[in-house]
C-alpha cells in the first residue's frame, strides 16, 4: 500500500531549523549518544575507479521520543566530488532517509548537502561554544566555499565576533565571499592580511577548505587559541599539520572515527607527532562531565570535526517532527 513521506529540498531544510535551534539539538544529541541512546557504525566509503569522487553510506538508530515519538534507522548516502567547486556546485551531494525503526516504512527523505551544512555548522558551533574562552571575539577563517558561511554564522552564534579574517585562495573568492557573508555578521570581514599575520591576531582559528594539505601551521598560534578544523573527512586530506596537532589538547565528535578516518590525526601519528593512544575527548563526555574541557585561557584547544551520522539522522528527525507538528514542508507518496 502506497504512503506518504516527508520531502524536503535544501531550502525546506534551511527554513525548517534555524541555526540556534540546531546547536542546542547537537547539544542534546551528542548527551544522548553518550549515554547510549543512539547507535553508530562507522561510515562506509566506496571509491570507484569509474567515478571522480567516493561514495558514504551513514548510517544510525536513534530512540529519541523527545524529538521523535518513534525511534528511526537513518542513513546518509552522501557523495563527495571536490572539482564540483569549479561548477559553482556544493562538493558534498546526496540525500538522507529516515525509516521507522519499528516498521521499516520510509518517512522521509532529505537533501544531504543542505542537512550537512546545517548540522556541521552547529556542531562548529556547540564545539565553540564548549571549549573557546568565553571572551574569544578575533576569527580567522580560512575557505570561502558552500559550507564556510555556515560555519561562520555558527561561530557568531555563540561568540561575539569583533573582528574576521578569511583567507581563501584567491582575492576574488575572498570578495565574493565577504559580501555574500557580511549582511549575517555585525563585525568587520578582512581578506588582505596574511594568513600568519591574521592567525597572529586570533583567538579563534576555523578551516573549512577542501586542501589536502596542512593551510594552518603551529607557530602562528597564539596562547588560549580554539581551533576547529572541519573541511577534510578522510585518510587522505588533511587541514592541519603534525606540530598544529601536537599543541594543544584534542577533543573530537568521536574517538572511533577519528582514529580510523582522521587525515590529521592519522598523519600526525606517522610523522611522530602522536601516537595511536594519544587521548582525545569527546565533545558528549564533556556535556555529561565524564571530561573537563578547556582548562585554563592559556591552553590551546582543538576540535577535529569529521561528521557523524547521528547528526543528520537527527536533524532529518528534528524536520520531520516539525512537519508532523505544523505541516511544514511537503508529502508524496511512494
Amino acid at each position: 500500500m502506497d504512503h506518504s513521506v516527508y520531502v524536503a529540498n535544501a531550502d525546506e531544510v534551511f527554513g525548517g531549523l534555524e541555526l540556534g535551534a540546531a546547536i542546542e539539538l547537537m547539544r542534546h544529541g551528542f548527551a544522548a549518544l553518550q549515554q547510549g541512546r543512539i547507535d553508530q557504525p562507522l561510515r562506509t566509503i566506496v571509491r570507484s575507479p569509474l567515478a571522480a569522487g567516493f561514495l558514504g553510506m551513514m548510517p544510525a538508530c536513534v530512540d529519541l521520543p523527545e524529538i521523535y515519538p518513534e525511534p528511526l534507522y537513518g542513513a546518509k548516502m552522501g557523495t563527495l566530488f571536490p572539482d564540483n567547486v569549479r561548477l559553482g556546485k556544493d562538493p558534498h551531494q546526496g540525500c538522507v532517509l529516515l525509516m521507522s525503526a519499528r516498521t521499516g516504512e520510509t518517512r522521509a527523505i532529505l537533501d544531504a548537502s543542505s542537512v550537512t551544512a546545517l548540522r556541521t555548522a552547529a556542531v562548529t558551533g556547540l564545539a565553540t561554544d564548549l571549549l573557546a574562552r568565553p571572551d574569544a571575539s578575533v576569527l580567522t577563517l580560512f575557505g570561502g566555499g558552500h559550507q564556510a558561511l555556515w560555519q561562520l554564522r555558527a561561530v557568531a552564534q555563540v561568540r561575539a565576533l569583533s573582528k574576521v579574517f578569511v583567507v581563501t585562495r584567491s582575492p576574488e573568492s575572498a570578495r565574493h565571499f565577504m559580501q555574500e557573508a557580511q549582511p549575517y555578521i555585525a563585525c568587520p570581514l578582512f581578506a588582505d592580511v596574511a594568513p600568519e599575520q591574521a592567525v597572529a591576531q586570533s583567538d579563534l582559528v576555523l578551516t573549512a577548505t577542501s586542501s589536502a594539505t596542512p593551510v594552518l601551521q603551529r607557530d602562528w598560534l597564539r596562547p588560549g587559541t580554539h581551533v576547529t578544523a572541519m573541511g577534510s573527512s578522510t585518510p587522505a586530506s588533511r587541514e592541519l599539520d603534525g606540530p598544529t596537532m601536537a599543541a594543544g589538547r584534542l577533543f573530537v565528535d568521536r574517538v572511533q572515527s577519528t582514529r580510523t578516518e582522521s587525515g590529521e590525526f592519522l598523519d600526525a601519528c606517522r610523522e611522530g607527532w602522536l601516537s595511536a593512544d594519544t587521548p582525545l575527548t569527546e565533545l558528549g563526555a564533556i556535556l555529561e562531565g565524564q571530561a573537563p574541557g578547556r582548562l585554563d585561557r592559556e591552553e590551546i584547544t582543538i576540535f577535529k570535526s569529521l561528521g557523524l551520522a547521528f547528526e543528520d539522522v537527527l536533524t532529518a528527525a528534528a524536520l520531520l517532527s516539525r512537519h508532523a507538528r505544523e505541516g511544514h514542508g511537503r508529502l508524496v507518496e511512494l
